[in-house]
């Protein structure tokens, strides 16, 4: 069997342009605003108002749960995809970006799959067109519906900021008017000042452009208002103890969350207890620092656990940069030389896969390099691949060539295979075997193939071949022993004396001779001699010339003819005359030569061989003249013999 080359399916894994896989580290530590104590004058002196920071964190999204889809099937990762998308919106955006990006893989996984069954089936790359499954479908709906809810829902964060703006800002002007008005009753002011401040509480976020100004207008009124009032001690007092219970809440709150498991988590919660610290109004002095100062240190605890927490992660991006960084090397190193087999792309090919793989199982590096580092590693692989597909292009190209020289020589193998011309097709046929062996090797899909087609002619011209010789040699020993007995039975006739009748026996002897078949080569030549030496050996015997002999195998000839004899007549006479032209023409051409020649030994030879053609020809000529006298008078007789039985 015909050996071919292995070829493997060259097509490039789908790598993503970015890789969106390192964590965003913040930087921004939120700081708690130190309070300043409450002022201990007389009760008709406003509480100092919190010093605020220059913007107000919002506060932070749940953390959702951390989920590896990297097990999933693509079916259930449509299936989970469904399910979240009946979540909250703001809580799912981590989980719909795994999925989709797990998917993603799958998705490539089984195009480059499907394309790879296409060109093993036969197909031109050029003419291939992936079409998506319903389950690409609806994923690619899903994702949509997701992103539609997105937009929506900051749509209506939006609406809702801007409401809430409206909703403080009208909060603002009823403060103003307060603070602008000639109450009276403290404790009615007071009622509507609370009461104001709880619904600001209420209101969620604005936008966060408006914000500062919109805190700074705030306690600007609060300040207002308590200085218009000169609220007395004991109402203060009583306010500034609500307020010191509150805070105290807050303190144990923010212990709480220092045994939070989760940074991030631990984190978000304090971002929220610092904003509602702020909305909450003056503590008894003597209490102000102390109340502070815990709650400053649970929040310091946990901003150096954060702390901690970040700084491991940018060491672990960093070892994660070192890691990446051998693996571009690697690579580099891999195909910084061409390979020239299909061995060394394959291994190459296999290789440059391997490290994808462990490039995969290292973690994130740092933000600003993650783009870099990564276009690096892909420009590698995507390069190799480029180069792969050109080089296996090359390689099919030239393999359809060889195809096609191949089918060229079934054509002819089986063409030949129908001749009985056995030593020339055989001739041909080997000499097509060894055009076989010449051509370079084909597509594994075809090559077996085309080479049973190729073999199948061959076989069936030799098996053809070995019967008919098969035949032949069973018939050789019957024919040998016919060719004895007629040379016998030739060396014991008895000739007479008429001569007409000797001659026929001879040519009866010659025609039983020549309708005998053939005999075994080694006896071939000995059988020729013996009879051709025992004929001659007759004629002489009985002074019958070789002319005679002819004209009288001719006589014959013409009388056995039968058919329509005026145009084998014909036929014969013009044969002859074109022979006995032919002849003539060549005698002159010799006879003149010979005048050409002068004296020398050399000379002498050539005109000896010249003389010999030339005796030759004379002989020829005569005897094609006494064919066509003989031939003249057949006619004759031919054309008297209706006159005669008229007589008669």
């Amino acid at each position: 069997m015909e050996e071919t080359n292995n070829l493997q399916d060259i097509e490039q894994p789908n790598l993503p342009d970015n890789e969106n896989t390192t964590e965003q580290i913040e930087t921004s530590e939120a700081t708690v605003a130190a309070e300043e104590p409450a002022s201990t004058g007389a009760a008709t002196e406003a509480p100092a108002p919190e010093a605020l920071p220059e913007e107000e964190a919002e506060p932070l999204a749940e953390a959702e749960p951390d989920i590896d889809y990297s097990c999933y099937s693509r079916e259930e990762l449509v299936a989970a995809m469904r399910d979240l998308l009946s979540q909250d919106v703001q809580k799912i955006k981590n989980r719909v970006g795994s999925i989709r990006s797990r998917f993603g893989e799958l998705d490539r996984e089984m195009q480059a799959k499907a394309f790879e069954q296409f060109l093993a089936d036969g197909g031109n790359k050029d003419d291939y067109q992936y079409q998506a499954d319903s389950l690409t479908e609806e994923m690619r709906h899903l994702h949509d519906r997701y992103r539609t809810m997105k937009q929506k829902f900051m749509e209506e964060l939006e609406a809702t900021k801007q409401r809430n703006l409206l909703a403080k800002q009208t909060l603002l002007e009823e403060l103003r008017t307060l603070v602008d008005s000639d109450e009276e009753q403290v404790r009615a002011a007071l009622d509507k000042f609370n009461d104001i401040q709880e619904r600001w509480k209420a209101i969620g976020e604005v936008p966060r452009e408006q914000m500062n100004n919109l805190w700074q207008s705030y306690h600007f009124q609060i300040e207002q208002f308590f200085n218009k009032l000169k609220i007395n001690r004991e109402l203060r007092a009583l306010d500034q103890k609500r307020n010191l219970e509150q805070k105290i809440q807050l303190c144990e709150q923010a212990e709480e969350l220092i045994m939070e498991s989760s940074v991030t988590k631990a984190f978000k919660g304090l971002q929220d207890l610092r904003v509602r610290w702020k909305e909450i109004g003056p503590v008894p002095a003597e209490q102000n620092e102390e109340i502070w100062q815990r709650f400053c240190n649970a929040a310091n605890q946990i901003d150096e656990r954060r702390k901690e927490y970040y700084d491991q992660r940018k060491e672990e991006f960093d070892n994660n940069l070192l890691a990446k960084q051998a693996l571009i090397d690697k690579a580099t190193e891999l195909t910084e030389k061409r390979p020239e087999s299909i061995k060394e792309w394959n291994d190459t090919t296999a290789a440059l896969d391997e490290l994808l793989k462990i490039w995969k199982s290292i973690g994130p590096v740092p933000r600003e390099v993650n783009e870099e580092v990564w276009s690096k590693f892909k420009g590698i692989i995507d390069k190799h691949y480029a180069d792969k597909k050109s080089y296996f292009g090359d390689i099919r190209e030239e393999q359809d060539a060889n195809y096609q020289k191949k089918i060229d020589l079934c054509l002819k193998a089986e063409a030949i295979a129908k001749r009985e011309d056995w030593k020339h097709a055989t001739e041909e046929l080997l000499q097509l075997q060894q055009e076989w062996k010449t051509i370079g090797a084909t597509n594994r899909k075809v090559s077996e193939k085309v080479w049973q087609r190729f073999r199948k002619a061959c076989d069936e011209f030799f098996a053809k071949k070995g019967e008919f010789f098969a035949e032949r040699r069973s018939s050789e020993s019957e024919n040998l022993a016919q060719k004895e007995a007629i040379l016998a039975e030739l060396k014991a006739h008895q000739f007479g004396e008429n001569r007409e009748e000797n001659l026929n026996a001879i040519k009866e002897f010659q025609r039983r001779w020549a309708e005998v078949g053939y005999v075994p080569m080694a006896d071939k030549e000995r059988l020729h001699k013996e009879f051709r030496g025992e004929i001659d050996h007759i004629f002489d015997q009985l002074k019958i010339s070789a002319r005679e002999a002819e004209e009288t195998a001719y006589r014959e000839r013409l009388k056995n003819a039968g058919g329509d004899m005026r145009r084998f007549v014909s036929n014969e006479r013009q044969e002859l005359h074109d022979k006995i032209e032919r002849l003539q023409n060549d005698l002159n051409l010799w006879e003149n030569n010979l005048g050409f020649l002068a004296a020398s030994k050399q000379a002498d030879l050539l005109k000896a061989e010249f003389e010999k053609k030339m005796q030759g020809a004379r002989q020829q000529i005569a005897l094609l003249r006494a064919k066509l006298r003989i031939l003249n008078e057949t006619e004759k007789a031919e054309k008297e013999a209706p006159s005669t039985s008229e007589q008669a």
